[in-house]
């Protein structure tokens, strides 16, 4: 399986959806914001050293191994997939939206223990495994175009497109909400990003009809490696229609709801002695208690 997003798309996530968190949620995690950016990669750095973290970062909807999963509705728990599935092949074939879940749920238990680097810790990798949900070839078998002699296809997605287009992209989020549901907004987050595989690997084929291979030598990091050109780029960026834009904003959205909503569902704790222990002097933590006193309300189930 490919890494999710290029690593400056991941990072720019966790720095977006901080900057988007409402206060006074924003005001505690912006003073690390850099650490939330420059750790957001960790979990794809852990796939090569880690057992079983792979299969964190993807789900493959379309394995006919997980048709056992057909008959237990739109987003089963993972106890009763492991029993009609069996508990290995849910490994083998990937477990993002459980780990968003199991993620989630030890960042709130960080928040509730006021514990700052766990929370560091479980935010950053939330973050990671929320923006690899919106990404669509992590939710197929066909995750490298490899089944249909597209190879390579995953990281002009994900990595290609962002580094060509990503500056002209609209990716100011301020619509972040409580996520009543987490479990199921996985389930959703995956289930949309599944239904545009199709467009991924269809607009492959048109750009390379009209303009064949398109391939370019290019120098990255000291290394010349073969990448599609700009012209071929463009044809296949303008047939996806924005969707690597709204995916990205998206992943933002997403990544910030659920930190906030841990954050609510931990109590709402007060964080000011946890994340600014020194950076300020005590009559301002003072102010920032009478400040950040009155609670938000968590908003009632619809």
């Amino acid at each position: 399986m490919c890494g999710a997003w290029g690593f400056p798309v991941h990072r720019h996530i966790n720095r977006s959806a901080t900057e988007a968190l409402p206060e006074p949620l924003r005001g505690w995690l912006m003073c690390e914001v850099e650490w939330l950016s420059a750790h957001a990669t960790d979990a794809d750095k852990r796939k090569h050293t880690v057992e079983r973290e792979a299969p964190r970062h993807y789900l493959d909807g379309d394995a006919p191994a997980l048709a056992c999963l057909d008959s237990l509705g739109d987003a089963p728990w993972f106890g009763r997939a492991a029993e009609a599935c069996g508990e290995d092949t849910l490994w083998e074939y990937g477990v993002l939206p459980w780990q968003i879940g199991w993620s989630y749920a030890q960042l709130v238990q960080a928040f509730d223990s006021l514990d700052r680097p766990a929370v560091l810790r479980h935010a950053t990798d939330l973050g990671h495994y929320v923006a690899d949900a919106h990404v669509p070839l992590h939710t197929t078998l066909n995750y490298n175009g490899q089944l249909t002699g597209q190879d390579g296809i995953h990281s002009v997605w994900e990595t290609r497109l962002p580094a060509l287009y990503g500056g002209g992209y609209d990716l100011v989020v301020s619509d972040v909400q409580y996520i009543h549901n987490v479990h199921e907004w996985a389930w959703q987050a995956l289930a949309h990003s599944h239904t545009l595989v199709p467009a991924v690997l269809e607009e492959e084929r048109r750009a390379s009809l009209e303009h064949g291979e398109g391939l370019v030598r290019e120098e990255r990091g000291g290394v010349v490696q073969l990448q599609q050109d700009q012209q071929w780029c463009a044809a296949y960026h303008e047939g996806m229609n924005g969707m690597v834009e709204s995916q990205w904003r998206a992943a933002i959205q997403g990544v910030s709801s659920l930190w906030f909503s841990a954050w609510i569902d931990a109590g709402q704790p007060d964080l000011t002695e946890v994340f600014e222990p020194t950076r300020a002097p005590w009559w301002r933590r003072g102010l920032q208690r009478l400040r950040f006193g009155k609670q938000i309300q968590r908003p009632p189930v619809p």
